[in-house]
């Protein structure tokens, strides 16, 4: 009987992070999880930077995204969403974010960093 090797997590650096506005498509019906609060969409992104030589799945995103007054925009949440794949070497990625309509902009994107598994779960 073998033993599967165990499998660790890779943390990819993220860098160049910034957020603009979803495109109208994106932002149509935007709400926060807490209801039907009005809420605005954003798109972070950025770049991600695997230094393996093995692509990495599943990494989830974790940030703090603070408004202009210095209050947390994601409340007790600092994992944000996943990259599905990050490649070796340097990639884009992008992540969809809705925040409270009365929370004011700009958005200070602070602490970003992910983290993936570099193998996939194979049956």
């Amino acid at each position: 009987m073998s033993i599967p090797p165990a499998v660790a997590l890779t943390q990819i650096r993220l860098f160049d992070v910034s957020y603009k506005d979803c495109p109208p498509e994106l932002a149509q019906g935007a709400v926060i999880s807490s209801g039907s609060a009005a809420a605005n969409c954003f798109l972070v992104f950025g770049k991600a930077e695997n230094g393996t030589y093995k692509t990495v799945y599943d990494a989830d995103i974790f940030g703090r995204i603070y408004d202009a007054n210095n209050d947390s925009v994601m409340q007790n949440r600092t994992r944000l969403g996943s990259i599905v794949e990050v490649p070796p070497g340097i990639s884009d990625f992008e992540l969809r974010i809705s925040v409270p309509a009365n929370q004011p902009t700009p958005l200070k994107l602070k602490q970003f960093k992910a983290a993936g598994f570099s193998g996939q779960v194979r049956k």
